[in-house]
């Protein structure tokens, strides 16, 4: 998400996140180098409409130049944001009834994707970070749908989204440690690290993209009724334009509630 998610400025890479990547390398190896992605029965069972769309890459690197790739998808979200507001888009009205359903001010606490297209809005451009997490922010505006992308050498073992215990540690994109209040939804790994809070609403520091980032997961999740035709298209633009770049996915699918889990 941005979940950010994404246009945060990111910190650099601390000493104890460098001996936290070695740590993830090891436990990979033991596994086998498999990891997975899935929602809980709780979250499927309270949004049984939810669908969700998977990429994984390995290869990621910053010295590409995403800009042409990035030009139609901006091009479009300007044109659709002339014709209407962000909050009038149905995959918005689905993502802040999701945050009222949770109990929380859809307002207050905004999806990635609606966050993202205010600003673009207002802005008329957004900062260039990496040229993978600028991309992503394309598409991201121009399906008005958030895209959440997490370096995987950051992640141990797995990503569950989940509701929080409330022992989770999250590291914000400023360095600072919290913990996200019980029952909330969190992106959660095998250490009980937070890498994302409230849904979609801010994604951590821990698992942010850096230029030293090499294997990416990228998540897009949608609850309106043309989720599937629209996390499909985005998913496969994405990995049309990422195959262009750097390398094809590794792994591409869908998830939903007869198929939760994902294996890469």
């Amino acid at each position: 998400m941005l979940l950010l998610y994404l246009f945060l400025g990111i910190p650099p890479i601390s000493a104890h996140a460098i001996v936290q990547l070695f740590a993830n390398q090891i436990i990979r190896e033991y596994n086998g180098n498999m990891m997975y992605l899935q929602h809980s029965e709780a979250l499927w069972h309270q949004f049984p409409q939810l669908v969700v769309g998977v990429l994984v890459i390995d290869g990621i690197h910053p010295h590409v130049e995403s800009g042409q790739h990035q030009s139609p998808w901006l091009q479009q979200a300007r044109e659709r944001l002339t014709q209407t507001t962000e909050s009038t888009l149905p995959s918005i009205r689905a993502w802040r009834q999701a945050y009222t359903q949770m109990g929380l001010k859809p307002t207050q606490y905004r999806s990635a994707a609606e966050a993202l297209l205010r600003r673009f809005r207002r802005d008329q451009a957004l900062p260039q970070l990496h040229p993978l997490v600028d991309l992503g922010n394309a598409i991201s505006l121009a399906f008005a749908l958030p895209v959440a992308i997490f370096d995987l050498d950051q992640i141990a073992e797995y990503l569950e989204i989940r509701h929080a215990t409330g022992h989770e540690e999250y590291l914000t994109l400023n360095g600072d440690h919290e913990h996200p209040d019980p029952g909330e939804i969190i992106f959660a790994d095998a250490q009980q690290h937070a890498h994302a809070r409230r849904w979609t609403f801010r994604q951590s520091g821990q698992s942010a993209v850096r230029d030293q980032t090499s294997r990416v997961l990228i998540i897009s999740e949608a609850l309106h009724d043309e989720a599937t035709a629209d996390i499909s298209a985005l998913i496969d633009a994405l990995a049309q334009a990422i195959s262009d770049l750097w390398t094809p996915p590794q792994t591409q699918g869908l998830l939903s509630a007869s198929a939760p889990r994902i294996t890469f």
